[in-house]
């Protein structure tokens, strides 16, 4: 189906408001219902030439953000035009690799209009040689990103580039509004968990990105051209709320394998999690195909 047939068909089943945040209908409803959704994927993750399986964690929920100081904001009432409704995904994921276990989580922050640029995306690492911490901001006409690592090469660093797309926003931009989806040849920046497992610095590459769409499933896919030869591919639902049903990530580490990393959605749960951290709440863990257990 070609790029006009399947932004009209998306259009036809998601007309979006005139203006403002949350561009869908029933968009507003959906994501301030003061509950996050969270989506459990069962996950086998490329790492060292070998697929490790785990679990990964997609939860999304509605924040009031602040634009000059970039975080979640106290006092939303009285922010005034400082005030940002964003989407947040925290994206975690957790495997083994052989005696010690790798924990990965990413944060990002997406204007709920679906089209303005990412704000921030912050992301973390840690498996038993030592652990990684990652901040990009969006400062306007450039973003600015702050590695700290363990290793010499990595470590301490402070780096700039002009606001491009960022694939880190493309998780929430499906959600948000699947049209400002970029099709193409683009300039994007890749993803902070492949930075940190291939080892490469993000920086801005050129990739072919395409959407198609297979009965009630679309799917996102980015072919980089530069950089790497990693292909991903992100497939959710047609229609609204457009969960993400699973992903697929092709490409060669520094192993030299090519292997895929693939995520497949298995439950899904609509709650207020932060209310919910007592040890009366740990069976609600079995409902998301959890183990009790860390």
């Amino acid at each position: 189906m070609k790029l006009r047939a399947i932004l009209t068909f998306l259009l036809t089943i998601s007309p979006l408001y005139a203006g403002g945040d949350w561009p869908e209908k029933g968009a507003r409803e959906y994501w301030n219902q003061g509950k996050a959704e969270i989506g459990h994927y069962d996950l086998m993750q490329n790492r060292y030439g070998d697929l490790h399986e785990g679990d990964a964690v997609l939860i999304f929920v509605s924040e009031p953000f602040s634009r000059s100081k970039q975080v979640k904001l106290d006092d939303y009432q009285d922010a005034g035009e400082d005030l940002v409704n964003v989407l947040k995904l925290n994206f975690t994921k957790n495997f083994l690799t052989g005696i010690y276990p790798y924990s990965l989580m990413m944060s990002t922050f997406t204007p709920a209009d679906g089209v303005s640029p990412l704000l921030k995306v912050t992301m973390t690492g840690q498996e038993w040689c030592g652990h990684v911490f990652s901040q990009l901001n969006n400062r306007g006409d450039h973003y600015e990103l702050l590695d700290f690592s363990y290793f010499e090469s990595e470590g301490d660093t402070k780096t700039t580039f002009r606001v491009k797309l960022m694939e880190d926003e493309m998780w929430s931009r499906i959600r948000l509004n699947p049209t400002s989806l970029p099709t193409g040849k683009i300039d994007i920046v890749p993803g902070v968990f492949v930075a940190r497992l291939t080892h490469r610095p993000q920086k801005i590459e050129q990739a072919e990105a395409s959407v198609s769409i297979n009965k009630d499933t679309t799917m996102f896919t980015l072919k980089y051209l530069t950089g790497s030869d990693r292909v991903l591919t992100i497939s959710f639902n047609t229609a609204f709320p457009h969960q993400i049903t699973s992903w697929e990530e092709t490409y060669t580490d520094f192993s030299g394998k090519q292997l895929t990393t693939t995520g497949k959605l298995t439950k899904t749960l609509l709650i207020d999690y932060w209310n919910r951290n007592n040890n009366s709440d740990l069976k609600l863990r079995s409902q998301l195909d959890l183990s009790p257990q860390l």
